[in-house]
């Protein structure tokens, strides 16, 4: 190390966990800039790290395209120059030179730029294609600041060998990688090994900032995190939670090891969480006073109502029960239950004269015709139609509540259960839905023991449960997440123990749905592979079952 920390210099570095909104490149300045001065007036930072593409939110998707992008950029880039100058920044912002788009990390210090650095390395896989849009740097990055050589690297890079391993060659006395590092199941886990490993292979410390937020079904965790060059954890920041954390330099380079307790939350709680943080994003982004959902009684709209009460407060919710015939007693009493319990607005509209009204003018279009799943769906045609009439008047958000499992195999109705604006539960396997239910009820008892321990069910016909059309969820959901998750043919299934029959039928549900998931409401991804931006099936299709 070319100056080491001493007692008398031990700079302050604050790592900025901050929500950005993508296309916002005037107000995400600003929001850097408010956050600089705060970790100086504050913390004392000599140091500030914001994650990757700061200035223009992530992803941005094809506003990235848009001729006046470098102009928006070029400008905020200047006034955040002019504005700070007593404290050193990095930030990730998207920059073109030599008419080549790059994703970039900027160094600025003393009120101006003194050096870039260009991802080298551009994720195209899952969610990602940034190959669409950026030219990859080839270019390691070192920068002389205060006595330290000090690298940059951008996301994606620390998940290649070569980024790290060149910037340790270069002489770095310590790695600075800003990322915008979307959520899913044990990615914490994944990125705090990953990292791990990149220290120790190359005797470097490396400090990793990362993106907090929703953005659309994408969900950006944060989880900041140091590692020294054992690769022992120094520093770490709470997931889910925007702030600005400091940390003096010494303690991130030194081999005291923390208890990293913040990185890694059990499972329920981690996605618990993650669906919170994406439904308060998504409604207040997108300019939403309020948001309204059906309440059954069933346990899927009872963990999506208390997700959108812990997102947003009970005097932004509102849920409409809308009985039928069908529906039982029980179900009546938890929706009253659970509404009271979080204090909402609680409506109850009988869907009865609607539907008498409905079959009275289709009789006649219906006639010498059995009856059959038509007659249910209308009753959630009419439920869909009630909430988006509040949803137009109000100017509520429709949240819709069907799960994972249910997307899957298309037991969902278009333009009933399905019409909406976010669904809460959409990328959420039913038998996750319930560990959500017991882990909401261990913070404060809001849904009813009933409604976990009941068999689920529609309601859409006489003694209706959802087992008479799907297999157990415990065992459709292993199916589900072989095949569609893992890419796993029927037969491989089957070859797994599961009855070829019933394997078949699922796996031929899943593949003839994909019209449904396309006109689906988008949602929060909490797995490896969400229906949406990770898995693109053809809608049209000659593929066999089984290969």
């Amino acid at each position: 190390m070319s100056k080491p920390v001493t007692d008398t210099y031990d700079p302050t570095v604050v790592f900025a966990q901050i929500d950005c909104l993508v296309g916002d490149i005037p107000g995400n300045a600003e929001k850097l800039i408010a956050a600089t001065r705060e970790a100086k007036e504050r913390h004392q930072a000599d140091l500030v790290i914001f994650p990757e593409l700061t200035l223009s939110g992530y992803p941005p998707e094809d506003l990235l395209l848009r001729p006046s992008l470098q102009t928006r950029v070029e400008r905020a880039l200047e006034h955040i120059v002019s504005e700070i100058s007593d404290v050193a920044m990095v930030f990730g912002l998207p920059w073109k030179k030599d008419g080549k788009l790059r994703n970039a990390a900027v160094f600025v210090d003393n009120g101006k730029v003194v050096s870039w650095y260009f991802k080298r390395c551009l994720p195209n896989y899952q969610v990602f294609d940034e190959k669409r849009y950026f030219e990859p740097g080839n270019k390691a990055c070192v920068v002389d600041w205060r006595g330290f050589k000090v690298g940059v690297t951008i996301c994606e890079d620390i998940w290649e060998e070569a980024p790290a391993s060149d910037t340790a060659k270069l002489g770095a006395d310590f790695l600075i990688n800003i990322n915008a590092s979307p959520f899913h199941v044990e990615k914490q886990r994944q990125r705090k090994t990953l990292v791990q490993s990149r220290a120790r292979d190359n005797r470097l410390p490396i400090l990793y900032v990362n993106l907090i937020g929703g953005q659309d079904e994408l969900i950006f965790d944060g989880g900041s995190f140091a590692v020294n060059a054992k690769g022992a954890t120094t520093f770490c920041v709470p997931q889910y939670e925007v702030g600005l954390y400091s940390v003096c330099l010494s303690q991130i380079l030194s081999g005291r090891e923390i208890d990293s307790h913040c990185i890694d939350l059990p499972i329920e709680e981690s996605i618990y969480k993650a669906l919170v943080l994406a439904v308060r994003d998504y409604v207040n982004k997108n300019g939403f006073k309020s948001v309204v959902l059906g309440l059954s009684g069933g346990i899927d709209s009872a963990v999506s109502l208390a997700v959108a009460v812990d997102a947003l407060g009970a005097d932004r919710v509102r849920a409409v029960m809308m009985p039928f015939r069908y529906t039982s007693q029980a179900s009546l009493e938890d929706a009253e239950e659970e509404a009271s319990r979080l204090g909402i607005q609680y409506d109850v509209l009988s869907i009865e004269p609607m539907y008498e009204a409905y079959m009275s003018a289709l009789n006649p279009l219906f006639e010498g015709y059995s009856r059959d799943t038509t007659e249910e769906n209308i009753q959630a045609r009419i439920r869909g139609v009630i909430l988006m009439s509040i949803s137009n008047k109000t100017g509520a958000l429709v949240l819709t509540t069907g799960n994972k499992s249910e997307m899957a195999v298309g037991y969902a109705t278009l333009y009933g259960d399905m019409a909406g604006g976010y669904d809460v539960l959409k990328d959420v396997f039913k038998t996750m839905v319930f560990r959500l239910a017991r882990y909401r009820n261990s913070l404060s008892y809001v849904i009813p023991e009933r409604v976990i321990v009941r068999p689920p069910s529609a309601e859409l016909a006489p003694d209706q449960v959802d087992e008479d059309s799907l297999p157990p969820y415990d065992i459709l959901d292993q199916m589900l997440s072989m095949y569609v998750e893992q890419d796993v043919s029927a037969e491989g299934i089957v070859a797994q123990g599961f009855d070829r029959e019933a394997t078949y039928r699922v796996t031929r549900l899943v593949d003839v749905n994909e019209y449904k998931r396309r006109q689906a409401p988008v949602g929060p991804r909490i797995t490896a592979r969400g229906f949406g931006r990770d898995r693109r099936y053809p809608i049209t299709s000659g593929w066999k079952l089984g290969e």
